[in-house]
């Protein structure tokens, strides 16, 4: 994996993590940030040998602030141009099978709580503090926050937010629904890595799999054409040698050999 300027990779095995690097500004993301992290995204999904990503902020204060505001207003106000793939790289990367965890070492507003929604698990610690404080400056949470947080919490619970910008604790985000654990803050990356190493004990075939049948069958209105609807990553599945290993596994009581083809 490469590092870049305002954004570094760590391999651990199958796990890579991502650190938003800019903790002098909160972690507050500006367009070389965002092209940076589009690239590493594009190498972790391209890797064969990584099969999960945890996400996290530089520094103890803050996972990301969102946009750098101050950036943006030196440069005219105009709005941060993005890469395809979206925010931080990630917010409109929906081709993305890989499970993705977001540790939330503090504050994640605006396009910070976009990019933690925008990942399959949040691991928080007993700091953070999520928000869409958008409206107060005169914006709107358009990377994903508006349309994700309504259908990861209800709608009634997710206005009650956006309207307000208010800000929600850690503790309170686990209530509401879209954070999966909260713990202090020491033991936040071990906790998240304890998470990926769960999933990193199933066939990657299978998290890909049932990755992509979830969120394209929640695009389906109706359940019994979200549960007959052809799904690539399953189809893949089931052509794979980890179709044939996992049961060969279990029948002669060892642990199985994923190869995650």
């Amino acid at each position: 994996m490469t590092d870049y300027e305002f954004c570094k990779a760590e391999r651990d095995g199958k796990l890579l993590i991502v650190t938003l690097n800019r903790p002098d500004v909160m972690n507050a993301l500006h367009p070389p940030s965002h092209v940076g992290l589009h690239a590493m995204f594009n190498e972790f999904a391209a890797d064969p040998e990584l099969w999960v990503a945890i996400v996290t902020g530089a520094g103890d204060k803050a996972f990301s602030a969102g946009n750098d505001l101050k950036y943006q207003a030196s440069h005219g106000g105009e709005r941060v141009s993005m890469p395809g793939s979206g925010f931080a790289g990630l917010t409109s990367r929906f081709d993305l099978n890989k499970p993705v965890i977001a540790a939330v070492n503090g504050v994640a507003m605006g396009g910070g709580f976009e990019i933690a929604l925008a990942c399959d698990l949040i691991i928080a610690s007993d700091n953070a503090i999520f928000a869409l404080p958008e409206p107060r400056v005169g914006l709107a949470a358009l990377a994903g926050g508006l349309h994700r947080l309504p259908r990861q919490i209800g709608q009634k619970q997710a206005l009650g937010m956006i309207l307000t910008g208010r800000r929600v604790s850690a503790g309170e985000g686990m209530k509401l629904g879209f954070v999966n654990d909260v713990v202090p803050q020491p033991a936040l990356m071990e906790t998240a890595k304890k998470w990926a190493t769960q999933i990193l004990e199933c066939s990657p075939m299978s998290i890909r799999a049932s990755k992509e049948a979830v969120y394209k069958g929640l695009d389906v209105a109706d359940l019994q054409a979200s549960m007959s609807g052809r799904y690539p990553a399953v189809a893949d599945m089931i052509k794979s040698e980890d179709f044939v290993e996992g049961p060969r596994a279990f029948s002669e009581k060892r642990p199985p050999d994923w190869k995650g083809r």
